[in-house]
Parts: C-alpha cells; structure tokens; sequence
C-alpha cells in the first residue's frame, strides 16, 4: 500500500500524452486487465498532471504560444516613482491580459511565464532596466555584472540619510568656494579601481532583509564595510553652482549615491543625488532599445528580442547562457 496515494488507470488504447485518467480508490487485489498499465500518482503528481492540463490549453491560443516561446533579453524605460518590481510586475500583467493567461493568486505556485531584471534601479532613479524572459533570466547575473552608464544631478552643500533627493537634510555646508577646476581634479580621485561603502538605503541585507526597509523601521543599522568596485570614466558635463551633471560608466555593485555623497565630502562640504538616470546598461540604450510602456506588447517584444540578442553575440561573457541562480520574478541587486 501506498498512504496517501490514488491509483491511475491508463487506456492501452490511447497514447500515453492523450490517455483519459480514471482516479480509482486503494489498490485492488487484482485488478484483471490485460495491456492496461497502472501508474501510482502521489498528490505531486496530479498537480502536475492538471498544470500539463492547463498549459495544453494556454498553447492552444496563438498569443499565449507565441508569449511562452519568447528568450531572452530585452530592455525597457522605468519612468521615475515605481520601483523596479512594480515595473515587471505590470510589465509581466500586461502581457499575460494581452495573451489571456490568467495571472496566478499564489507567489509561490510555480509561473507560466518565467520573467526577472537584471539590476534595480531606485524608485526615485529613471532609465534602462534590463528584462530577461524565458531562459533569458539565466543571463541576468552577468547584465548585473557588466558595465553601465549613467547621467547624474548633485547638488552641492546638502547631506540627506538616503543621499539623494527623497531623503531627509542630515548636514549643511558652504560650497560657494568650490570651483569647477576643483571639482574635475577630484573626479580623477574616484576613476578606476576604488573602494566604495556602500548606502545605508540599499536594497543589500542583513539577515533577510533588506537594510533599507530596516531603516525604514527605525532599527540601528551598521554601514556595510567599503568595498572594490570599478570606475571605467567619469566626467564632468556642467557647472552651475550648487548643481553639477556627472557622466559615469561603471561595473557592477557601484553606487552613484555613494559617489556623489563621497565626493561631496572630498570637497570639504557635502552632496547628494537629486536627479539619476541609467543612460546604458551591457550594449542596451536608453536612446534606442528601452522600450516604453505603450510598446510593452508580445510582437514589440519578439521584435526587441532578436534585436537585443543580435547585440549580445558581440559581448563574449554573455554569448553562453549562465546558469547561475537568478530570481525570477525579481532580481533583488540594487546596483545604481
């Protein structure tokens, strides 16, 4: 005897794929059948066998086959306010209406549609966000991973505890003495291999959680302890005092933030972010592969995809699919 489990009688006359399931009670003694196979199906098992089920007829409609068949990546715009799960999130929702699936109630029940980001960008940040869909979110560590480019605002004489805009003033200092020249001269300090601590506001954890929803709480949080990071150029686009524009291209796990507040400080006064916008990330623009809202459709995507992998056969550490985990609903790594 089996506990727990129910008997499953197949036709011999049907193949095994079409074959009509009774659902018997215990084991019989003898069952009597000659060419019938009898197959043991735990509860597992049925539940799968009901998701074959509804799979089968999610493919049998042409916009939902041709949804599931996408691979790969793609980009699009994050305007400035959701963060970037609400933006998969209605990315992912807009495509299963258009294709009529049914979005599933339960987390954790196993999705259709297979769907992640490669870096969050903050929800006060706009810009690429890098989408993997299908066996496309097994590349998503190495977008996280590579170079991105971004086009930041300071503003000189103001700390907040978030180090940017959103937050609250912590300090205030003069900056009427800092000069342009003073400025690039210390640009040149923070190019190239540097060590950088990271936000007390980020999406990095401790103990499960997040630091900045521990912040949020009120809870003591400790800085985490400075870290290597890359700055492949950095430049300086305009001067007008208390304001200035950086251009950064940078690896992966680097802070604008953390930048702008460090720079600040190397100046003898302060700063932080007030405006902050992912330009490129791996070989995707913001000018001309992010796509917006309006173009968030299954054949403006099958059309990004092949663009967007067409551009990855020129970037050697993304030509093989990683197998590295990568969540797919999310990609919890802030990089921004």
């Amino acid at each position: 005897n089996h506990p727990g489990s129910s008997a499953v009688i197949v036709s011999p006359t049907l193949p095994t794929g079409d074959a009509r399931l009774q659902k018997a009670g215990p084991e019989p003694p003898s069952l009597g059948l000659h060419g019938a196979s009898l197959v043991w199906a735990s509860p597992a098992r049925s539940v799968a066998e009901k998701v074959h089920g509804k799979l089968g007829h999610v493919m049998a409609n042409p916009a939902a086959a041709k949804l599931l068949s996408l691979s790969g990546l793609f980009a699009v715009y994050k305007p400035k306010g959701p963060t970037s799960a609400d933006v998969l999130n209605q990315l992912k929702e807009k495509l299963l209406a258009e294709a009529g699936i049914q979005k599933c109630a339960r987390k954790r029940k196993k999705q259709i549609l297979k769907i992640g980001h490669g870096g969050t960008l903050d929800s006060a940040a706009a810009g690429v966000l890098v989408v993997g869909i299908g066996k496309g979110t097994k590349m998503l560590s190495s977008i996280l991973a590579g170079s991105k480019k971004y086009m930041a605002i300071g503003e000189l004489g103001k700390a907040t505890d978030t180090l940017d805009a959103t937050g609250k003033v912590t300090e205030e200092k003069p900056y009427d003495q800092i000069t342009k020249e003073d400025l690039e001269r210390v640009l040149q300090k923070f190019t190239g291999n540097i060590m950088q601590v990271p936000p007390l506001y980020s999406a990095l954890k401790r103990d499960g959680q997040r630091l900045s929803s521990l912040m949020k709480k009120g809870e003591a949080v400790e800085a985490k302890p400075a870290r290597p990071v890359v700055v492949y150029s950095l430049s300086l686009q305009n001067f007008q005092p208390p304001l200035f524009t950086l251009d950064v291209e940078c690896g992966g796990g680097f802070y604008v933030r953390s930048l702008v507040s460090d720079i600040g400080k190397e100046l003898s006064s302060c700063a932080n972010v007030q405006e902050l916008t992912r330009t490129k990330q791996g070989p995707f623009t913001l000018e001309e592969h992010a796509l917006h809202e309006d173009k968030w459709t299954i054949d403006e995507i099958a059309q990004s995809l092949e663009h967007c992998m067409s551009l990855l056969a020129v970037e050697p550490s993304l030509k093989k699919l990683k197998t590295e985990h990568s969540e797919e609903s999310t990609v919890n790594c802030e990089d921004k």
